[in-house]
Order: structure tokens, then sequence, then C-alpha cells
């Protein structure tokens, strides 16, 4: 192997390699690495993932003899906490703006269901956030994780994963202050678009943003159904989602003249299939955990 060549893909991948074990070749979208293979000293040849790493799956034999499901394991501890919280946020944003919920219930408490939603939103968006942080620094899933507050809050701007979560958690923030401005009575028009509106807007820009590298990283750099596992379906779903909170956020800009919606069917159909594709994707969280892991 050409030793700069090597050497290069080596810094580009951004992993403690542990001795003997090299860089074949890598794979991704502009500075980030989704995927790469590597020569352990033995000579077997693994594929890396950055997705199956942050989640802990496992690396698996590069040459494809393992790619389909294997046994039903357990699924981890962490995907069924982000799994449940993504699931209730999910819940709580479909049937808020169901035409029978706010028939039964008072305008006040459909407005808090969103609130309660974000809330759930933000607290599994962090703990996907801190998945990416507590990602081990080897290739291996029993190599060293980072320490201290580098556990809690840390910048890694080489990683794909971690821009993904971090714009992520953002969008979940300007979600919580839309959704709670929305609980304040008389706002008037130009605070409305202000504090409602807009945030929405930066939230749901957030969410197709995050959904897109998400997508990225989940497609691993290649082509072809191999690479079409849970973790693409989650995130295609993710993405699908995203789009229908843009449209949901682009259909409920006020109007200048009335400051009412500008079509309010469009807005309450796009948060509802939004929650929908969000709510499946959450609960095949558990699933990858427990199906995708190697051996």
């Amino acid at each position: 192997m050409n030793e700069p060549a090597a050497t290069a893909r080596r810094h580009r991948l951004q992993l403690d390699l542990p001795p003997g074990w090299t860089v074949r070749a890598t794979s991704g979208l502009g500075p980030f690495v989704t995927r790469a293979v590597l020569e352990r000293p033995d000579g077997s040849v693994v594929e890396w993932t950055s997705r199956r790493h942050r989640k802990r799956l496992g690396l698996r034999p590069a040459d494809g003899s393992t790619w389909r499901h294997g046994p039903l394991r357990a699924a981890s501890g962490s995907s069924i906490a982000m799994g449940l919280l993504f699931m209730l946020g999910s819940a709580c944003f479909f049937i808020g703006p169901m035409p029978f919920y706010a028939s039964a219930v008072s305008e006040s408490a459909v407005a808090w269901t969103f609130v309660v939603g974000s809330v759930f939103f933000t607290s599994a968006a962090y703990l996907q956030f801190r998945e990416a942080l507590v990602a081990p620094t080897g290739p291996d899933d029993d190599a060293a994780v980072p320490r201290g507050f580098r556990r809690i809050v840390a910048v890694w701007p080489h990683r794909i994963d971690w821009w993904a979560a971090s714009i992520q958690l953002a969008g979940t923030l300007f979600f919580n202050l839309t959704t709670y401005a929305a609980t304040r009575d008389a706002l008037s028009v130009v605070q409305e678009r202000r504090w409602i509106w807009a945030p929405d807007v930066f939230g749901s820009i957030c969410f197709l943003v995050a959904s897109w590298l998400a997508y990225v990283e989940a497609s691993a750099g290649g082509t072809g159904w191999r690479h079409r596992g849970t973790g693409w379906s989650i995130a295609a779903l993710n993405l699908v989602g995203s789009i229908a909170f843009g449209v949901s956020a682009v259909a409920a800009r006020y109007l200048r003249a009335t400051g009412e919606l500008a079509n309010l069917a469009v807005a309450n159909l796009g948060t509802v299939v939004g929650a929908a594709c969000f709510f499946v994707g959450a609960a095949l969280l558990p699933v990858e955990s427990a199906r995708d892991r190697s051996a």
C-alpha cells in the first residue's frame, strides 16, 4: 500500500486505530467519512460505518458475508430510551392537529400537547447527541470512550454524526420556543410571526438538514440495497418526516393582511405525516440495535 495515501486515509478517518490496523479505503461526503474498509493484523478485512460505530453495532466483514440480518439480540437500553421518547413526542404532534382532538379538549390543551411533545423531542435529541459524544475512539466497541466533560458537551467537527445530532438538537429547541409561544394569549400578529412562525421555520430547517446528514451517514457512502438496512430505513423515514414538517411550516406562514394561517389544512397534514414518519422511525431504533448488531 502506498504509505502517504494510507496515512492520509487514516488521518481523514479520525479513529485511533490499534497497532497493525491499516485503512484500505474510505468513502463519504466531503470531509466526512461514513464508511471505511480496514485490515486487521491477522489479514481479515472489515467494514466500519459511522452509524454502526456510534450505535455500537460492531464491525462487519468487508466481503458482505454477514450483511444480512443476524440472530435477534436484546435491544440496547439507549435505543429503547431514544425510541420511546421520540415516539411519545411524535404521538403528541400526531394527535395535536387532529380535528377530533381539538373538539374534545380546550384550545389551551391542544397548545400544551405540542409543548409536551417538543420536550420529548428535545430529551430524545440530547440522548442522540450524547450517543455521538460517547462513541468509542477506536474502531472496536471495546475501544476507549471520551471521558469527563467531553461526555456531556464536545465539538467533533470532522464527524457527520456530530453535525446531524447537534443540528437536530438545535431544531428541537426551536420547537420548544415556538410551541411554548403558541400557548401565550394576546400576542399581536407581529409577535406571532416572530415567536411562533419564525422558530417553527428555523426548527424545520434544522430537522431537514440534520435528517439529510443522517441519511447520508446511513447510506454509508455506498450504493445498492446491501447498504440499506434498518438504519437506512430509519434515516429515510426521518428525512421524509422532516420534509413534511417543512411543508407544514411553509403552509403555516401568516398572511400580511389578516394574520390568518395561509393554509391550515396543509399545515396540519404536514405535521401529521411528519409525526407518523418520526413515530415509525423511532419504533425501529430498538429493532436496529437488536437485529443489526454484529456477533
